[in-house]
């Protein structure tokens, strides 16, 4: 079973910057896709960023242009790099690795969700 935890998280005042990350351990074959979800309160989780296990990244239209996602392979690690900061941006971010086992089944792993606060 694959465990993911992040941090990163924290009070920034707009304009400011953040950088999280989230780790995945436990029983791993093989990381396909990883993301960064969002979901502010009262709200859906939505998507924030993705990136595949070669590299291809995908981003949510509001936040294109001041968030970069990497990912390192060998230390089975997701980035998530925000600049620019705005209020809107603040909910709590979620880390989602799509994954596959020894014996071939696909699972979608969650982190417990990271803090992220955008407040003057």
């Amino acid at each position: 079973q694959i465990r993911l935890v992040e941090s990163g998280g924290g009070l920034v005042q707009p304009g400011g910057s953040l950088r999280l990350s989230c780790v995945a351990s436990g029983s791993i074959f093989r990381i396909n896709t990883m993301g960064w979800y969002r979901q502010a309160p009262g709200k859906q989780r939505d998507l924030v960023a993705t990136v595949t296990r070669l590299g291809s990244t995908n981003y949510a239209d509001s936040v294109k242009g001041r968030f970069a996602i990497s990912r390192d392979n060998a230390k089975n690690t997701v980035y998530l790099q925000m600049n620019s900061l705005e209020p809107e941006d603040t909910a709590v971010y979620y880390c989602n690795v799509d994954e596959t086992s020894r014996e071939g089944l696909r699972n979608s792993a969650w982190g417990q969700g990271t803090q992220v606060t955008v407040s003057s």
